[in-house]
């Protein structure tokens, strides 16, 4: 159902509620060393683009509540879950240009803490959504999803056949899923229908491509003082990501058992090898071949968008915070 004369929030309002909600959680003072990673993980900040999201769908059918906003709050400690595990397992120095959990403390405090983080959200989304059965099937179905895209990340660094479809579905798990699961989660709270609910779960899936892209974009060709991460370190670490997979089948046969030798070597100077890649792509347009996939996003997106029912404020605010991630440069 949608809701008449709403008082429509903006992304702004909403991201000052749910840091408001973050800085002040309830977790426990003891045991420190498991507790205090959690909010060092937290204080990092972001754009809180989840559950951002997940308010702003919720705002389509419904007056903002205090049910969504927690919501909101545990699916955006499940996601920093899934980056402190992902920066353990790919060994990152950084995030947000600050140590990681395993770096600052060690990694078997960067497993327990995390596992913390998992129980903490789990029991904010059962008390969030309980009375939406819909809702909390949609954010147990992701949690498994984004750990099947994860283990395709981990298992594609191992092979150098990676097919471009194979990558998007990898990308859709690891991370088109989690922005769709905001969006679907909000608009069910709010008491969407299946057919609207779905809307806005394949626009969040959209989005979420489309995200991904830039970010792979941005570990290559971005700054890295904006960035908040090293550059070049996909390459280093062989992701195979839309960049380097596009390269490899764009590549004749010579250039690519080239850039296999490249990708195989372990004793190779870091900044050579990036600097290989990074010529590479632009010699083969690499980076014009992203603008157009980037442009497909945007186009499928905006066609979900047009599709949606609901008060033309609340709509509008949710594209204006969509449109804002379509031109990050960070």
């Amino acid at each position: 159902m949608m809701i008449e004369n709403p008082t429509v929030q903006t992304s702004q309002d909403f991201l000052s509620q749910v840091n408001h909600e973050i800085a002040h959680f309830p977790f426990p003072a003891q045991p420190q060393g498991l507790y205090e990673p959690i909010s060092y993980v937290l204080a990092m900040g972001g754009k809180r683009i989840r559950p951002v999201f997940l308010l702003l769908a919720h705002q389509l059918y419904a007056q903002p509540s205090r049910k969504a906003l927690q919501a909101a709050v545990a699916l955006e400690i499940f996601h920093n879950y899934t980056l402190l595990h992902d920066d353990l397992m790919d060994n990152a120095d950084k995030r947000r240009d600050r140590p990681t959990v395993h770096k600052h403390w060690d990694a078997n405090t960067a497993i327990l803490s995390g596992d913390a983080m998992l129980e903490v959200a789990y029991r904010h989304m059962f008390q969030a959504a309980g009375g939406c059965p819909d809702a909390l099937a949609a954010f147990l179905k992701t949690c498994v999803e984004v750990s099947e895209g994860q283990q395709y990340d981990m298992d594609f660094e191992q092979r150098l056949d990676v097919t471009l479809p194979e990558y998007y579905e990898m990308i859709r798990l690891k991370t088109g899923v989690l922005i769709a699961c905001a969006l679907q989660v909000g608009a069910l709270m709010g008491g969407a229908d299946t057919a609207q609910s779905l809307l806005l779960y394949q626009y969040g899936a959209a989005i979420g491509r489309a995200f991904q892209l830039r970010d792979d974009y941005l570990d290559t060709f971005g700054d890295a003082a904006v960035f908040g991460k090293r550059i070049g370190g996909d390459i280093l670490e062989g992701k195979k990501t839309f960049l380097l997979v596009s390269a490899l089948e764009k590549a004749s046969t010579p250039l690519r058992r080239e850039m296999e030798q490249w990708l195989q070597r372990k004793d190779a100077d870091e900044q050579e090898k990036i600097a290989y890649f990074t010529q590479i792509y632009k010699e083969l347009g690499i980076p014009t071949d992203y603008e157009r996939e980037m442009e497909r996003c945007f186009l499928k997106s905006d066609a979900l968008f047009q599709q949606m029912d609901a008060p033309h404020e609340a709509k509008q605010a949710l594209k204006s915070f969509a449109d804002s991630l379509n031109h990050r440069i960070c």
